[in-house]
């Protein structure tokens, strides 16, 4: 039998901390290992696979369109692009659309539309105002626009022109505004950072105070998009309607495909100004096409909003139970519980024995990011075993 870990270890560079196992097959909740054990998915691919695995509209989508066009460059128009986009727009509160290949490069895009915006109607502002615990990609600009020093310190000095300041914090961001400031760019919840919450009206009093200066508001919704919190985007549970917006994860089903939205005010970008070789590629735009149409048409929404507060019920049970959970926030199928102490990979690796996959945000919490198609039963089945991991740690 093939050693995979070992010739992964041998071919490829250590940049990732990987959990013990190889796997090799994926349908619905569940995916399988390179021996057989199956194991219950809330990881989900990293808030991608809003679907599961190989959800048979995906799946016969990218089938179809590989057998008719794969990639043409933006040379061309394409018939998948601008159905995505149809779509993606119709169902949204925003005018235009550019598609790119990730989160990282839709963020980027959105900081060079802000940027032009400035330099357009804002005497040349640059600056982008962020948030610490932040999490906005891993290229170099975007890691300067991630809060986390854990992240930057590697890689000073770091491209200037974004401000970090601390999320939640209405004052904060009316301090580092200037007349250099441009745009503001948040999470909706902060996903890496510990699915965080904004409390009370931060989001709309951020809205208000953008529009009052003439800024741009952007809203990072690469986890929290494609109906991830109990709304198609999160931007809806708080009254919003951002100036741009980025979506990536969900939004292929588990292709790769990014991509930033805008108004028409802030949709400044001209021939030239912006471009990618592979962004809107027929393939991806296929998947994508196929993931939101499906969603929209058959209450996925709902679904992850009715199972999504089942989960954090039956979290909050474990937590009247076990001592070592101290808190349970989250909104639809993003839900994290915060731990005593830094016992998140114990007990990730504890689950994984028995089958489950959960993600340790950080030392002290866990994140669910399970598919948005799971049901009930699934949520029982994936909290017998945290209960039975949680009770041998007790003990």
């Amino acid at each position: 039998m093939t050693d995979w870990q070992e010739l992964e270890h041998k071919y490829l560079m250590n940049t990732f901390k990987r959990s013990p196992l190889t796997l090799v097959r994926g349908e619905g909740a569940r995916v399988w290992d390179d021996r057989g054990k199956e194991y219950l998915d809330f990881v989900g691919g990293w808030a991608v696979n809003v679907l599961g695995h190989a959800h048979p509209e995906i799946v016969n989508a990218v089938s179809e369109q590989a057998r008719t066009l794969i990639q043409t460059s933006n040379q061309f128009y394409t018939v998948p692009q601008i159905r995505l986009a149809e779509l993606l727009i119709e169902n949204s509160c925003f005018d235009k659309v550019f598609f790119c290949n990730s989160g990282a490069e839709a963020d980027e895009g959105a900081v060079k539309l802000a940027r032009r915006y400035g330099r357009l109607h804002l005497d040349g502002a640059y600056e982008v105002i962020t948030a610490m615990g932040s999490f906005h990609g891993r290229t170099l600009a975007m890691v300067a626009a991630t809060g986390q020093p854990k992240f930057q310190e590697p890689y000073t000095p770091l491209p200037e022109g974004f401000i970090n300041v601390d999320y939640d914090d209405m004052d904060a961001i009316k301090r580092a505004t200037v007349k250099k400031t441009c745009a503001v760019m948040l999470e909706a919840i902060q996903g890496e950072g510990g699915v965080n919450i904004p409390d009370g009206n931060y989001l709309k009093e951020v809205s208000s105070w953008c529009d009052e200066l003439g800024i741009l508001l952007i809203l990072d919704e690469i986890q929290t998009g494609m109906g991830r919190t109990g709304t198609l985007f999160a931007y809806q549970h708080y009254g919003i309607e951002p100036d741009i917006m980025t979506l990536a994860k969900g939004l292929g089903g588990g292709v790769p495909i990014g991509a930033l939205l805008a108004k028409e005010k802030a949709s400044v970008f001209g021939p030239g100004d912006h471009g990618s070789t592979f962004g809107g590629n027929p393939l991806a735009c296929a998947a994508g096409y196929a993931t939101l149409k499906y969603i929209l048409e058959h209450n996925v929404v709902e679904n992850c909003r009715q199972v999504g507060n089942y989960l954090k019920a039956s979290l909050e049970g474990l937590k009247a139970k076990f001592e070592n959970i101290i808190e349970v926030r989250g909104l639809g199928l993003l839900v994290a519980v915060e731990l005593s102490s830094d016992i998140a990979d114990g007990l990730v690796k504890a689950c994984l024995d028995e089958g489950l996959l959960l993600n340790a945000v950080k030392p002290s919490a866990l994140r669910f990011m399970p598919p948005l198609i799971i049901g009930e039963s699934e949520v029982d089945e994936a909290m017998g075993i945290l209960e039975g991991v949680l009770a041998k740690v007790s003990g």
